[in-house]
């Protein structure tokens, strides 16, 4: 029998689909300013690009206030247990209507997988972007700061490209599993409310 939970806040929610825009909005002008494309120009291309990374950056920084305000940030404490469990679950269980091993609760809202897919994202892809995106943002500052021999511009838009090509791995996967699994996974994260079993 389900039963509904309301699982997700209007902070969490908007939090989550601004990121994703915004991610999203990164990805589009970061690739066209490599050069990968032209879809907006690269001048404009530039200025959205940084325009979206410090929007994201003061979203972040509020998410980070609201998590260990509310105590949220509990729900990303990664464990190893039953990561395989949930492993072989998206390998072969989605794929023949098995149902899933991880129910979701206000206490426990990702599967240990997500929860080390979240530290892998928020330890390792996101300095890598943002450390580099940053420098890179602030060149014309290197000499004052003592680093104008130590990098190379060449070396930090190469890590700035490889952390986005991360992000964009992290993203896709994302959405796919996202869309691969019970339409109402996506919708609680739209309205807050999902039926739990």
């Amino acid at each position: 029998m389900a039963e509904r939970l309301f699982i997700f806040k209007r902070f969490e929610r908007f939090w989550h689909w601004s990121q994703a825009v915004l991610i999203v909005v990164m990805m589009l002008t970061g690739f066209e300013v490599h050069g990968f494309y032209t879809l907006f120009g690269f001048g404009d291309a530039a200025v959205y690009h940084t325009t979206a990374a410090w929007s994201l950056l003061t979203i972040w920084a509020f998410a980070v206030v609201w998590q260990f305000t509310t105590g949220e940030w509990r729900q990303y404490i990664p464990s190893l247990r039953n990561v395989d469990v949930m492993f072989f679950y998206y390998l072969f269980g989605i794929f023949t209507g098995a149902s899933s091993p991880f129910h979701k609760s206000a206490t426990q809202k990702h599967n240990p997988l997500q929860r080390l897919a979240y530290l892998a994202f928020l330890s390792f892809m996101s300095p890598i972007v943002w450390i580099s995106g940053l420098l890179y943002l602030f060149y014309p500052q290197w000499p004052a700061w003592g680093v104008d021999n130590l990098l190379a511009l060449e070396w930090i838009a190469l890590f700035h490209t490889f952390g986005a090509f991360l992000v964009l791995w992290f993203f896709i996967v994302h959405v796919y599993l996202a869309l691969s699994g019970p339409v109402a996974h996506l919708k609680a994260m739209i309205t807050g409310w999902e039926d739990v079993e």
